[in-house]
């Protein structure tokens, strides 16, 4: 600290190590020569000393001067020729000590010469004597230099200490970089492998992790770079982790191959095919049969943006529209979704209109629908997370419900052929805000069908509703959460360790939607085929299994990941399902089925709309939340009572 604090000025920097830190590289280089002069001379008097005194002569000191000419001489020449002056003192490790020890050698050579002419001079082992003594003091006034030429250049400048995390060879490789540098300083390694521990790596120590709040403490480590390429991406996430809950900064190097090019730097986890975690076929070419229904139409997708519109759209231009209608409330979402189908529209004659609006904008739906002249409507708009509609009930519903009142009504309104709600198996006796609502909307749009008169046939534009579950990849699903949780080392979250929900890739489903959408006459509610619920659990373990992991429990305590259990989130279920009354109709297409589901009655649903528009003008999320449960509720006990319902014919 007194070195410090003399150097940073408290007494003043001397003008003679102001001048060393900045003087010229050639005057540096003669510096150094003059000190392996300076090393050979004090080596030569020590040797002279020593032989006159186990001579019992006395020493005189003008008597070896014509000796030390020559091995002063000698030493130049050969400290140039060798270029040792040219070695930078932060380079200097074992190739600058190896030319420090064949000048040895060379000063040895000269000596014993010497001794030849003045055998009194230096005698016996002398030679061996002053070159060891010139190797020595040439290794260590170098190494003495290089702190102060460091501690001058760390003047006015922020030093950080930090500690290598990782004592193998890449730690050590690290150490040796980091030592030049003004600002970092490395006080010690930390490593787990017990045989490193308590030893000297680098000239520095190696400290087990357990002593890691300690060393951090005592040495004023604030950061820790992580130096373990070989260690796979979960473990060095949790490192990472508990590093940081310890209040460190955390770096991460990749090995010195990787960043010379010799191995790629790649992430293990590799972006797993949604297919692959699905038990059963995907579905393909499904479009087939609905083309001529999109042809040449004027179409808008609602939630153009978000992960089911904008497949949607995809679908959509393979069938050719005239016009493609994106209606999406995110500004960035709008612009990503235009982009991408500029770039695929460029041999086509679609025009892609980009529309920012939300559907619960009456008028703007309004205009929307007569400018654009809009002959279909698939409205994918919604909000469909379960804990966060749950956490907003009046944004939920005013988006999910109203929203869809509104953008149908619009539909209506201005004459479009055909309206299709995307709706999820959440509606079926739903236990949150999002599922209710989506319920509500579902039935909303069934009493637009029966007052538009589509299902006896009279003109009209014709509504219906596709049901689905979980598609995989979407914003929704647990795929990318797992993705990313995998990423980072994990834990994997789940729910409950029991809980199923049905799974589809979003290619199938979109397709699915337009083909029922194509279809219908009015009034159907279709419900899609996904094979059989999927444990959310063996999905989690397929996809860790999939990354080159594995999972880490009672039965596997080595393993890399874990899968925590977080408890159900309001308004989840252990399971889903895909209609009410379980009794299906099946249509041209093998996985697309009509469930027949309406229980309220159309005065009901007007009185339902009206009571939860009044709790939405109020803010009243209580009275708004308690009215949509009250109404779903309601649908269900009158669809327990009609005689085709299960129950019914069971009794």
């Amino acid at each position: 600290m007194l070195v410090n604090d003399y150097l940073k000025g408290r007494l003043g920097i001397p003008r003679l190590l102001v001048e060393l830190r900045d003087m010229r590289r050639s005057h540096k280089q003669i510096l150094l020569l003059m000190i392996d002069l300076t090393t050979v001379s004090i080596a030569f008097f020590l040797v002279a000393v020593l032989n006159t005194a186990g001579s019992g002569s006395s020493f005189a000191p003008v008597k070896p001067i014509p000796a030390l000419g020559i091995l002063l001489s000698v030493t130049a020449l050969g400290s140039w020729i060798l270029g040792l002056p040219k070695v930078q003192l932060k380079s200097y490790e074992a190739r600058g000590m190896g030319l420090s020890a064949v000048l040895g050698v060379i000063v040895g050579i000269a000596a014993w010469a010497v001794q030849l002419m003045q055998p009194s001079t230096v005698s016996g082992a002398g030679p061996v004597l002053l070159a060891c003594l010139f190797i020595i003091g040439s290794v260590l006034a170098r190494f003495l230099m290089l702190q102060v030429v460091l501690a001058l250049y760390r003047i006015d400048i922020a030093v950080t200490n930090v500690l290598i995390y990782g004592a193998g060879t890449t730690g050590m490789q690290l150490a040796f970089a980091l030592r030049p540098d003004r600002g970092t300083r490395v006080v010690g390694f930390i490593d787990d492998n017990m045989a490193l521990q308590g030893v000297s790596v680098a000239g520095l120590p190696v400290y087990p992790s357990n002593q890691i709040d300690t060393v951090a403490s005592q040495k004023e480590v604030r950061r820790v770079l992580l130096a373990m390429p070989s260690v796979n991406a979960p473990k060095m996430a949790r490192i990472a982790r508990r590093l940081t809950d310890k209040g460190l900064e955390v770096q991460s190097l990749p090995s010195f191959a990787q960043l010379v090019g010799e191995e790629e730097l790649v992430g293990s986890l590799k972006q797993a095919l949604p297919d692959a975690f699905l038990t059963r076929k995907a579905l393909h070419s499904t479009l087939a049969g609905a083309w001529n229904e999109y042809a040449g139409k004027s179409l808008l997708v609602s939630g153009a943006g978000g992960s089911i519109g904008s497949e949607l759209c995809r679908q959509l231009l393979l069938c050719n529209p005239r016009r493609l209608v994106l209606l999406e409330s995110s500004e960035h979402a709008l612009y990503q979704i235009h982009r991408e189908l500029e770039d695929m529209n460029r041999k086509t004659g679609c025009t892609i209109i980009p529309v920012l609006g939300s559907v619960t904008d009456r008028r703007a739906m309004h205009a929307v629908m007569l400018a654009h002249k809009v002959q279909g409507v698939l409205h994918a708009a919604a909000y469909k997370h379960v804990p966060l509609v749950e956490a907003n009930t009046l944004a939920g519903i005013a988006n999910n419900l109203f929203g869809t009142v509104i953008l149908a009504r619009a539909a209506k309104a201005a004459g479009v052929e055909r309206f299709v709600l995307v709706s999820t198996d959440k509606a079926v006796r739903p236990e949150g805000t999002m599922g209710a609502s989506k319920r509500m909307a579902e039935l909303a749009i069934a009493d637009l069908a029966r007052k538009a008169g589509t299902a006896s046939g009279k003109p009209g534009t014709v509504f219906c509703m596709v049901r689905f579950g979980n598609v995989l990849g979407s914003s929704g699903s647990v795929i990318p959460r797992f993705q990313e949780q995998i990423t980072s080392g994990g834990p994997l979250t789940l729910t409950h360790p029991d809980v199923e929900r049905y799974f589809m890739t979003i290619q199938e489903a979109t397709q699915l939607v337009l083909r029922a959408g194509a279809m219908a006459q009015g009034g159907e509610a279709f419900v899609l085929d996904m094979g059989a619920p999927v444990r959310v659990a063996d999905l989690a373990r397929r996809m860790i299994e999939a990354a080159g992991y594995s999972v880490r429990d009672a039965q596997n305590p080595m393993g890399d990941i874990d899968i925590e259990i977080t408890g159900l989130r309001p308004g989840e279920k252990l399971s889903e399902e895909l209609s009410i009354t379980r009794q299906h109709t099946p249509t041209e297409h093998p996985k697309i089925f009509v469930a027949q589901e309406v229980g309220l009655s159309s005065a009901d649903i007007d009185r339902a709309l009206d009571i939860l528009r009044r709790a939405l003008a109020r803010g009243d999320e209580a009275e708004a939340r308690q009215a949509l449960m009250h109404w779903v509720c309601e649908d269900l006990e009158l669809l327990a009572q009609r005689p085709d319902h299960p129950a019914q014919q069971l009794g």
